[in-house]
């Protein structure tokens, strides 16, 4: 939490956002699935936790190459455990690569549970690639 507010302080004294380091975790996102966005047995559906997954690793590459990007892979993608109505679901991401124009990133997903009794499980966690693109949607170097 002291590193997030520094992070934030950083930001509002310069107004340039702070730099993602490689290897670092970082929080960039946290949501709570809704009932439309469960199947019919109360289980959210992988395709919305994966949209979530993909707006989730993009954050930081999009800081990183200091603009655009667009997804290009899906390396891997595991579901460990279900997620349910009321789960409060928290992204973490790490750069894990960074090419020329490319950023990879893993992204593990954990599920706040029965706030009565708090236990935090791993659901999903997920490698996924991106490129920086330009006002045309051409690659573009990444410029750390």
């Amino acid at each position: 939490m002291k590193d997030e507010l520094l992070q934030v302080n950083a930001m509002t004294q310069d107004s340039s956002p702070v730099q993602p380091l490689a290897g670092q975790r970082e929080l960039v996102l946290r949501v709570m699935p809704m009932p439309a966005d469960a199947n019919a047995n109360g289980d959210i559906f992988g395709g919305w936790i994966m949209a979530q997954v993909d707006i989730a690793g993009s954050i930081l590459p999009a800081r990183l190459s200091r603009g655009r990007v667009t997804t290009v892979a899906v390396n891997e993608f595991v579901f460990k455990q279900p997620v349910s109505i009321g789960d409060l679901l928290s992204f973490y991401a790490t750069v894990t690569r960074v090419g020329r124009t490319s950023v990879t990133v893993h992204v593990e997903v954990f599920a706040e549970r029965d706030p009565e009794n708090l236990h935090v499980v791993k659901v999903t966690e997920a490698n996924l690639t991106y490129v920086a693109i330009d006002r045309e949607g051409k690659p573009r170097l990444v410029t750390a």
